[in-house]
């Protein structure tokens, strides 16, 4: 599909890990399955909430081929291809090519400080020689180089630079790129949020969709927002929006957002394993929240009552 169309939900899925600490192409294939036969848009390997930082190379280009693979053409997958330099970001969009996937993002390089210049030059080199269409991820809270409305629109001009994910908790910086885009500069390109709980405002405002972590928890919710937003129905895309506020606390705060996952999706009949050191594990008290969250959305039983089951 043409990538700089792309609509709807992408969920962010996590990366399974075996017994060993192996990552588990088995179960990363069946996760995938699940996740397309739930109705999600696109699927996104390899970020955030697949622990790149964990990753080496040749395991992001396996978790990418097995989940492109198990997809089988349903829908278009995207590689994260996230690293600190220009060289790396480009040998792992070509990793990301002969995996099979359809287009790669990659946010700013990180560690060192950079000036807006270096950024635009950065995304422009990637642009120029990835194989693959590229999206552009602000995520400043976790890369210390924040972009501006005005330096995203920048960039987004490039040809070969299909979309962004804007993980900015500033929802009104999202509506500026928006309309410095679509309204000053006239381009066509998917324009997504990547904070959980701005979905619904954000589609009232018109992105376009969602990289989602709880889309990799939960798919057929966040699919069902998408839907009645879609359909002009922005009362019942807010009540579902606030239905799944206790879910997404945990996806954007403390404890941090892979452990909860991969609890949920194990609360949910789903192994795919913990994260990978140095990341926490979820306390009893959290573990009980999170199960609680899924309970009040109809997909888990809350845990038992510890004096009902002695007294």
């Amino acid at each position: 599909m043409e990538l700089q169309t792309l609509r709807g939900v992408v969920p962010a899925i996590v990366t399974p890990f075996d017994a060993r600490d192996n990552v588990d192409t088995d179960a990363a294939g069946r996760l995938t399955g699940w996740l397309v036969d739930s109705g999600v848009h696109g699927i996104m390997t390899t970020g955030g909430t697949g622990e790149f930082p964990h990753l080496d190379r040749g395991e992001r280009r396996d978790l990418t081929r097995a989940v492109t693979q198990a997809a089988a053409g349903r829908v278009p997958i995207l590689a994260g291809t996230a690293a600190c330099s220009t060289r790396e970001v480009l040998g792992l969009c070509e990793d990301a090519a002969e995996a099979g996937a359809d287009g790669v993002i990659t946010v700013p390089p990180y560690y060192f400080p950079l000036p807006g210049s270096a950024i635009a030059e950065f995304f422009g080199s990637v642009a120029d020689r990835s194989p693959l269409p590229v999206f552009v991820y602000n995520n400043p809270l976790y890369t210390g180089n924040g972009m501006s409305p005005a330096l995203i629109a920048e960039i987004l001009g490039h040809d070969n630079i299909a979309g962004l994910k804007q993980s900015e908790p500033d929802l009104g910086q999202l509506v500026e790129v928006i309309h410095e885009v679509r309204t000053v500069r006239g381009l066509t390109r998917s324009l997504f949020t990547g904070v959980d709980s701005q979905f619904a405002a954000a589609l009232a405002v018109g992105a376009d969709g969602i990289y989602s972590t709880a889309a990799g928890i939960v798919p057929e919710q966040i699919v069902r927002l998408y839907s009645f937003a879609a359909a002009g129905d922005t009362r019942a895309a807010a009540d579902l929006q606030l239905q799944l506020q206790p879910l997404n606390r945990f996806l954007e705060y403390d404890p941090g957002y892979v452990a909860p996952a991969k609890q949920a999706l194990r609360m949910l009949g789903i192994e795919v394993g913990d994260p990978r050191a140095p990341l926490p594990g979820l306390t009893d008290d959290e573990l009980a929240r999170l199960r609680s969250a899924l309970a009040g959305l109809g997909v888990a039983s809350p845990a038992p009552d510890p004096a009902a089951v002695t007294g």
